[in-house]
């Protein structure tokens, strides 16, 4: 039996990367990674923000998620680029198609991360290593940027070795290694340590990864609930399996939705789910296709993506069911962190419409599923904005957050804002 391995593979500094290598394509001479240089959006919307900065920005004191002014503030020769989302995703694609030369499993995890199962392929290269130096340099070669490779038996401890000495670089977290090179980690390191469990962790007196490994997990699980027990796992290496399903997802229906302001309230974003739900189930029902994997993500105020995913025991589209779904991972995840972004993705996606109840949920979901249905029918007569959950009413968040599609809306456009 093959020893399951993992790669982690991360684009450094990606958006300014990216933008770096069009410079000079297009005969600038001076290379935005090597100045004082910071990826920038509009001032006037959510977008006035530093999304990515160059290592002399950096020793200047700008952060990625400050606002544009007061990055100027701190280097005032910043030298400043608007973003350019399809420039990034030119180079997303470009950057998995040469990854799937090397692995047909390439399970990408943002625009700029990616896993690679590499389980079976000892015969193809000399070790894990020498088949990720090989990557990396083709990456390099080939498109120009860098990337850092972390190698390990899961995805959790390949995403801790990545993160590790940048930028272009390998390393490996096997699990023999992780008192050596994943304890003596300050905690903010651990994947899924926000600002919020940081700050209650050190309270605590935990101030190493290795400090919550030999932690009492009954006095972190009261103090983090089961967001708490989930890093405890992760200090000892153990790959809950929420990060990526254990096979390749497919075809995905979701959407993400930045907020206008940074949500501090467990009951406003979960508001915000349920209408991002609403969308997505709403896409779901119009193509007359079920998902049994539900996944949400959360970007914070820092800029620190989290996702996690729960498969489903059926395959389903109604609003409810998957919203349920949904509340249980976020209140697994959310550590209090402050919120910027939040998605809501479905997959293992099937046009099959059987369904297998249990006893106790026949009438229950029978009933859901009409509801839905009758939902439909009223926004596809008389607008989207016709019919509206309790929930919304004097609500600042859209009842259907998001992107839809123009030729699945209702009778009534939508507002600017979702087009």
């Amino acid at each position: 039996m093959n020893t399951p391995l993992y790669f982690h593979i991360d684009v450094n500094s990606a958006y300014l990367s990216w933008t770096a290598v069009r410079e000079l394509k297009n005969g600038n001479t001076q290379d935005l990674r090597l100045i004082a240089s910071a990826i920038g959006g509009d001032r006037e919307k959510r977008h006035g923000i530093i999304l990515a900065k160059s290592p002399l920005a950096r020793a200047c004191g700008v952060r990625t998620g400050e606002p544009v002014a007061s990055a100027l503030k701190k280097c005032p020769d910043l030298k400043l680029i608007p973003p350019d989302f399809e420039l990034y995703d030119t180079n997303s694609r470009a950057f998995l198609d040469i990854l799937k030369r090397y692995s047909p499993l390439v399970e990408p995890f943002s625009i700029d991360e990616a896993f690679m199962d590499m389980t079976g392929t000892g015969l193809l290269y000399d070790s894990p290593v020498s088949a990720a130096e090989s990557i990396r340099q083709t990456i390099k070669e080939e498109l120009g940027f860098t990337v850092n490779i972390g190698i390990s038996k899961n995805r959790l401890l390949a995403k801790m070795a990545s993160d590790f000495e940048k930028p272009d670089k390998v390393h490996t977290l096997f699990p023999e290694e992780i008192a050596e090179k994943m304890w003596p980690l300050d905690i903010r390191e651990l994947y899924m340590v926000g600002r919020s469990a940081e700050a209650t962790l050190r309270k605590l007196g935990i101030h190493t990864i290795g400090d919550l490994a030999v932690s009492n997990p009954v006095t972190i699980k009261a103090h983090l609930k089961k967001h708490g027990e989930t890093l405890f796992r992760y200090a000892h290496g153990l790959d809950d399996g929420q990060l990526l399903s254990p096979a390749s997802k497919g075809k995905e229906v979701g959407n993400s939705t930045t907020l206008p302001h940074d949500v501090e309230s467990a009951g406003e974003a979960k508001n915000i789910l349920l209408s991002l739900c609403e969308t997505v189930c709403t896409r779901l029902r119009h193509d007359g296709l079920r998902a049994s994997c539900v996944s949400v993500r959360i970007t914070d105020c820092e800029f620190v993506s989290h996702t996690h995913q729960r498969i489903l025991p059926v395959t389903t589209n109604v609003t409810g069911e998957v919203f349920s779904a949904v509340l249980s991972l976020f209140s697994e995840m959310w550590d209090g962190t402050p919120i910027r972004l939040l998605g809501v993705q479905t997959s293992h996606i099937t046009e099959d419409s059987y369904r297998q109840y249990n006893l106790f949920d026949s009438g229950k979901f029978d009933k859901m599923e009409k509801l839905d249905s009758a939902i439909d029918e009223i926004r596809k007569k008389f607008g989207e904005d016709s019919i509206k959950r309790a929930s919304f009413l004097n609500s600042e968040t859209n009842h259907m957050a998001g992107r839809f599609p123009k030729n699945k809306r209702g009778k009534t456009s939508m507002p600017q804002e979702l087009r």
